[in-house]
């Protein structure tokens, strides 16, 4: 069984996909966890692209990283930043 470039393209995405959710849960600073999933989501829409469903992809975009961080990201700037406490 040979592996097609495409196939080799989606489990790349497949892996950094994994590896952004994880550095978002592994990470303590809120902004840099809302990008992490930004990040996320645009892979998943190239994912979706790739597997032929160009509607979803672009919903995906749309809404999953750029509406929902915009939305993240005024949220977290609205709050205090309190990094030194655990």
């Amino acid at each position: 069984m040979q592996l097609s470039i495409i196939d080799v393209g989606q489990i790349v995405l497949l892996l950094l996909m994994i590896f952004s959710a994880l550095y978002a849960i592994r990470t303590r600073d809120l902004l840099i966890a809302t990008i992490s999933l930004a990040a996320m989501s645009l892979l998943l829409s190239l994912e979706f692209y790739i597997l032929e469903a160009p509607d979803v992809a672009i919903a995906e975009a749309g809404i999953g990283a750029a509406l929902t961080t915009a939305i993240y990201v005024l949220a977290i700037k609205r709050t205090e930043r309190m990094e030194g406490e655990i």
